[in-house]
């Protein structure tokens, strides 16, 4: 069976990282295709196992050497795939998985057009409002300005092949990966 390419996009709070976190403990074969960014680390994230963070001259060389197969600058910080990566893991034959916003989408989507595509929205804005909230780690301005992007990316959300509403995280969950098998 041909390598597949999986593009994942949600608003920030939607619930792709949980999601796509199940999906590997499930499928522990498939590749994960850690994005490159500029931004600081949360707490709880670790350098080479939720994203490469990098500087932004770094990055901007990168941009200068087509490194990236999509990059994107989001609430003031790039973020980027590498090209190598995702082409040497499909030429292998293993199944790539991509956590990127829609920006990236719509790149990759030029370079790989068999790429298989899952939009993941919230139940409503509120609950959007409330999950980004509860996570305590943006100021209240940050907040709003994830919400005004929200309502941008969900208008796209026609692109893609597949969607998904996150409202109950187990029903979510089994509509996520029986999309892989």
């Amino acid at each position: 069976m041909k390598a597949r390419l999986f593009i994942v996009s949600a608003p920030s709070g939607a619930g792709k990282s949980t999601l796509c976190r199940k999906l590997r403990k499930k499928f522990q074969d498939i590749q994960y295709s850690i994005s490159y960014t500029t931004r600081k680390a949360r707490k709880n994230e670790s350098h080479g196992v939720d994203y490469f963070f990098i500087s932004r001259q770094e990055f901007e060389e990168g941009i200068q050497n087509n490194q990236w197969a999509e990059w994107a600058k989001v609430h003031d910080n790039y973020y980027g795939t590498s090209r190598s990566f995702i082409e040497s893991q499909l030429a292998s034959g293993n199944d790539v998985l991509l956590e990127i916003d829609v920006q990236g989408m719509r790149q990759m989507i030029n370079l790989f057009p068999d790429a298989i595509t899952i939009f993941i929205k919230p139940p409503s804005m509120d609950i959007l409002r409330k999950r980004l909230e509860s996570r305590a780690t943006d100021a209240p301005e940050v907040i709003e300005k994830r919400l005004k992007n929200a309502l941008k990316e969900m208008e796209f959300q026609h692109l893609y092949q597949h969607h998904i509403i996150n409202d109950d995280l187990e029903i979510a969950s089994k509509a996520f990966i029986a999309l892989f098998v």
